[in-house]
């Protein structure tokens, strides 16, 4: 899959000012559906090519619980851990759709993750000049 390189570069703003603005987060890979990096940032020593690879399988399960329950487009999935959570989240930007995946510590507050992850949707969504 072809990502123009704008994107590449909003994506790994993005990535950083998700990282940078939430208390907690310990990385944030943006990727393509079908599992391979873009950007990422990271607090800790992790895989971004292995959270790639989860992320997209996770992003796809998600669109077919909420197809299958008709529940709409499906946004954000959220895994819930002892220690933490993941947020995965589709993005559609145009003709191009990648997938946001954030990982946070105990000590991240829910809300103010998925707040912060989805304006990191709605940026990377939005049409560029």
């Amino acid at each position: 899959m072809k990502i123009p390189h704008a994107l590449k570069l909003r994506a790994a703003v993005e990535a950083r000012r998700v990282l940078d603005e939430v208390t907690g987060i310990a990385s944030v890979v943006i990727a393509t559906p079908d599992g391979f990096e873009i950007a990422s940032v990271a607090r800790r020593d992790v895989e971004p090519a292995r959270i790639a690879a989860m992320a997209s399988s996770i992003a796809a399960i998600g669109a077919v619980v909420s197809q299958e329950a008709g529940l709409g487009r499906c946004t954000c999935i959220t895994v819930a851990t002892d220690n933490g959570f993941a947020l995965v989240s589709p993005v559609h930007s145009g003709e191009t759709s990648l997938v946001v995946n954030v990982i946070a510590d105990a000590d991240a507050v829910l809300a103010q993750a998925m707040y912060r992850t989805a304006a990191c949707v709605r940026a990377l969504e939005a049409p560029q000049p």
